[in-house]
């Protein structure tokens, strides 16, 4: 068996963290984060949101299932990097189509494993999320790095290089990603019933029944606005019963219109929102005509901008299927899966709307309901897949407001402001309603 490449992540702080190769072998740089998630690894890799970074898996093993091309959120990888304490290479699992150092290979992916991914993850979080480089194999560009390392003067241009990096046109180069793994409505029940991941209710239950499940949804057209889609929210929208047209991120607002959608899904996707002012303002326009609309992850960011609102970037960001969100209509806290580096900031949240979810452990915005508009939104995942499903319910909702696209104007639910520093100041103290002002 062939011996892996020797390979190195080098961050813009000087902190070097020496390993194996994985997947391709060269030199690359992108904003290193980590994800907690213990599965999932394939939508991970395959997940467009994660365009022009390199991925740190906190779960110590990956790969144990191979790969399963029918779990591709896309159809192809979009990290910078990738990097793992551990990976199997003899996976085992009945619709296992090779491993994932062949796929990283395959895809042009160049990763690093055999780090101590626990003190990588804990320099991210003391320090945040910062660029890196990760080096792997014998190449001239590799070895020329190395030699730089060795030259303190070049060395530190070499960390200029890296610290300079930014993702940029994120949108643009991940749109319409999920076009190869897109199928029929009935192929994506039969087979999403075959492993029981079928539509959840808001009770829980599930609705396992095709015809059922369909129903309130049948008739109706969505526009898919796909800023990087995750090819599960289409999925998603096609088991309700709902005709799905997928526009690119350069359709313009009025193309859109002029389709006279029952509903427009704001799709989830990379980089800064504040980036995209042409899609905001594009968003703010159909908004305007009162067309039901749903945002997730971006699609919840570029909205509240469109409305008014703010964001910010994140130190580190919230990345993993087990992040838990308070429905503050209910007290119900569920637990869902995230990606995202950058959140709406609260006190920017305008008068006329409510802010619907909140992460129970930095108080950051997780859901938006407009009063003025039928729109919502938010922040997490609830497509997530491999899971948690709980809140796949939100599909439901997004069916019963295109079906009644009127019933915002009755919303009367008081206006809640949260500051996320003394929200999470006070959920230590166990104080927790002192927050909320």
């Amino acid at each position: 068996m062939e011996q892996p490449a020797k390979a190195m992540l080098v961050l813009a702080n000087g902190q070097i963290f020496e390993g194996k190769g994985l997947g391709a072998a060269g030199v690359i740089i992108g904003e290193t984060v980590f994800t907690t998630g213990m599965n999932g690894y394939l939508e991970t890799l395959t997940d467009p949101s994660y365009y022009g970074q390199i991925v740190t898996q906190t779960f110590p093993l990956i790969g144990n299932y191979g790969v399963i091309p029918k779990d591709f959120e896309s159809a192809s990888s979009h990290v910078r990097g990738y990097i793992t304490r551990s990976v199997c290479e003899a996976p085992s699992n009945f619709r296992c189509g090779g491993t994932l150092d062949s796929f990283l290979k395959e895809q042009n992916v160049i990763g690093l494993s055999g780090i101590d991914t626990r003190a990588l993850t804990k320099v991210l979080r003391e320090a945040g999320v910062m660029n890196g480089m990760i080096v792997s194999g014998d190449g001239e560009e590799a070895c020329s790095v190395r030699r730089a390392l060795e030259n303190p003067a070049e060395k530190e241009a070499l960390l200029e290089k890296i610290r300079s990096y930014k993702i940029e046109q994120a949108v643009e180069s991940v749109t319409c990603s999920a076009k190869g793994v897109e199928e029929s409505a009935q192929t994506v029940f039969t087979e999403s019933a075959a492993y029981r991941f079928v539509p959840v209710r808001s009770d829980g239950t599930k609705e396992n029944d095709m015809a059922a499940a369909m129903k309130n949804g049948t008739g109706r057209t969505v526009v898919l606005w796909d800023f990087g889609a995750k090819a599960n929210i289409r999925r998603e929208l096609l088991k309700r019963g709902l005709t799905v047209v997928v526009a690119s991120a350069s359709t313009s607002a009025d193309e859109i219109i002029q389709m006279n959608p029952d509903g427009v899904m704001l799709s989830n996707g990379p980089g800064d929102p504040q980036d995209n002012p042409v899609l905001i303002a594009g968003i703010r326009k159909i908004v305007e005509r009162d067309i039901p609309v749903f945002g997730i992850c971006l699609g919840h960011q570029l909205l509240a901008l469109a409305m008014g609102a703010d964001t910010m970037k994140l130190k580190y960001g919230h990345r993993g299927a087990n992040q838990p969100v308070k429905h503050l209509a209910t007290g119900r806290v569920y637990i869902t899966s995230q990606n995202h580096g950058y959140a709406v900031k609260n006190e920017t949240i305008p008068a006329d709307a409510v802010l619907s979810f909140v992460n129970t452990n930095d108080g950051t915005c997780e859901g938006i309901t407009y009063k003025s508009h039928p729109a919502f939104s938010v922040q997490f995942h609830p497509e997530a897949c491999s899971g948690p499903l709980d809140t796949s319910f939100l599909f439901d909702e997004f069916v019963a407001l295109i079906n009644n696209p009127a019933c915002f104007k009755n919303f009367t639910a008081p206006y809640k402001r949260i500051d996320a520093i003394s929200y999470f100041a006070s959920t230590i103290k166990g104080t927790k309603e002192k927050a909320v002002i």
